[in-house]
C-alpha cells in the first residue's frame, strides 16, 4: 500500500473509531506510521484528506452496487441487484459504508463532491430504473431522489442493526429486506 493509502486508511479508521471532530494530524501520523510532513505531500489539509476519502468510497461502493448488473433484465431483477449489492456492500466494507451514509449530508463534505456522481454513475443507474418503473406505472409516483433515499435508508437501517449485532442476516432474512423494499416504492 502507498503512503496515501495508508494516510487514507488510518483517517477511515480514526473516523470509524473516534469520530471526524476527535480525528487530529498527531493521530494519523501514529495510526499510519508516517512523518508529519508525509501528509502535506498528498493532502492541504484535513478536510481536503475526509474529502479525499468520501469520494474513494463512494467511487468504491459505486463499483460494488453495479457488479453483476444486467441493463437488459426485467426492473424487478435490476432493482434487486442494485439493492442486494448496497446491502453486500455495507455487510463487506461497514467502515466505508458508515462513513458514506454518516457525512453524505454533512457540510464538512465539499458541496460539489456531494452532488457528483461516483465514476461508475451507480446513482444514475438508480435513478434511471425508478423513473423507467414510474413511466411503466410499476413505481410510485414521486421525487426519483425520494425514491432512491427511502430504497437506500431501507437498507442503511438494517445494515445498522446488523452491525450491533441486533440480528444475524442470513439468505432468507436478506432476501426479505430486498422484496420489502421493492414492495415500499411499488405503485
Amino acid at each position: 500500500m502507498s503512503k496515501k493509502q495508508d494516510i487514507m486508511t488510518a483517517t477511515l479508521d480514526l473516523i470509524h473509531e473516534e469520530g471526524l471532530q476527535s480525528v487530529t494530524f498527531a493521530k494519523l501520523f501514529k495510526r499510519a506510521n508516517v512523518g508529519s510532513g508525509t501528509i502535506y505531500n498528498y493532502f492541504a489539509n484535513k478536510e481536503d484528506l475526509v474529502n479525499e476519502v468520501y469520494k474513494e468510497s463512494r467511487n468504491q461502493m459505486g463499483e460494488y452496487l453495479l457488479q453483476g448488473y444486467d441493463a437488459e433484465a426485467s426492473l424487478y431483477e435490476r432493482f434487486k441487484c442494485l439493492q442486494m449489492n448496497r446491502l453486500r456492500f455495507g455487510m463487506h466494507f461497514p467502515k466505508r459504508f458508515l462513513f458514506i451514509d454518516s457525512y453524505s449530508f454533512s457540510p464538512y463534505i465539499a458541496r460539489e463532491l456531494r452532488s457528483a456522481e461516483d465514476s461508475y454513475n451507480s446513482s444514475q443507474v438508480v435513478q434511471d430504473l425508478i423513473i423507467e418503473g414510474q413511466r411503466q406505472g410499476v413505481i410510485k409516483e414521486m421525487d426519483s431522489h425520494l425514491c432512491h433515499q427511502l430504497v437506500h435508508g431501507i437498507i442503511s437501517s438494517i445494515l445498522k442493526g446488523y452491525y450491533v449485532e441486533k440480528y444475524p442476516l442470513n439468505e432468507l432474512q436478506i432476501q426479505q429486506i430486498i422484496e420489502a423494499s421493492w414492495k415500499a416504492i411499488l405503485v
